[in-house]
């Protein structure tokens, strides 16, 4: 039984269905999944591929992106009512949004949202990112958001686990971002992810977190932990994204 991993599949791009599509039926069915959110905002098509890829592994692992929970196709229905559809189509499929024991290692899911962990969203930023016209919290504050997907976090039991693996869609610190992210690009920061997610990973003793969310495949190790993201990409960023889903390794 081996564990892979890929997020950011935007399957809404012809390119990357077709991907998706011919992936094999029988390579992967005593295998897990770590499926690090941004899917599909379309919820069809969402439904599809949970079911797709709960046919082809043992099982699949999944915490939603922010293009997940879109409802811009949906006259804005609440985002919070879409997550919990997206809820109500991984127990369909079998799908886990919680803890899941995978040998002697623990794999545990942890949802967010961005807050102003890595900076205050500029007006360039609000004017040009699409979350804040394609979701709709209803009122609630970034902050506010990311602390109630925070809330909904578990905290297993993590007794008897060799080692933790944690995921999440959304960076658990900015300087996963490598040094060489030129300039220009640094107004995006803010909307990457939340601090609240390197406590809970770090409470839990994880050894080793999977998060998706930049587009830019990166290992590296902080402070005892390797992080790892394995976008699979837009069509047009195939130099960042290796396309591929990625076997982690037992360290």
């Amino acid at each position: 039984m081996r564990l892979f991993t890929v997020s950011d599949l935007h399957i809404d791009h012809t390119e990357n269905l077709t991907w998706l599509k011919q992936l094999s039926r029988s390579d992967y069915t005593d295998d897990v999944l770590i499926l690090a959110g941004d899917i599909a905002d379309e919820a069809a098509l969402l439904r599809w591929s949970l079911q797709h890829l709960a046919a082809r592994f043992k099982k699949v692992l999944f915490v939603p992106g922010n293009h997940d929970l879109w409802t811009i196709r949906s006259e804005r229905e609440p985002s919070f009512d879409k997550f919990a559809a997206i809820q109500a189509m991984c127990r369909d499929a079998d799908i886990g949004m919680q803890a899941y024991r995978f040998g002697a290692t623990l794999i545990v899911p942890l949802l967010g949202w961005y807050d102003q962990s890595f900076g205050v969203p500029s007006r360039q930023l609000r004017a040009a990112w699409m979350d804040f016209r394609a979701c709709n919290w209803e009122g609630r504050d970034d902050d506010e958001v990311s602390g109630l997907f925070d809330a909904m976090n578990p905290e297993p039991d993590t007794a008897g686990a060799a080692r933790v693996v944690t995921f999440s869609h959304f960076l658990p610190r900015i300087d996963l971002m490598p040094d060489s992210m030129p300039s220009k690009y640094h107004y995006l920061y803010p909307v990457f992810g939340s601090l609240r997610l390197e406590r809970r990973l770090r409470a839990l003793g994880s050894s080793m977190h999977i998060y998706g969310h930049s587009h830019l495949n990166r290992r590296v190790r902080i402070d005892g932990v390797t992080y790892i993201n394995n976008a699979f990409a837009y069509p047009t960023e195939a130099r960042i994204a290796a396309k591929v889903l990625l076997q982690l390794n037992a360290a």
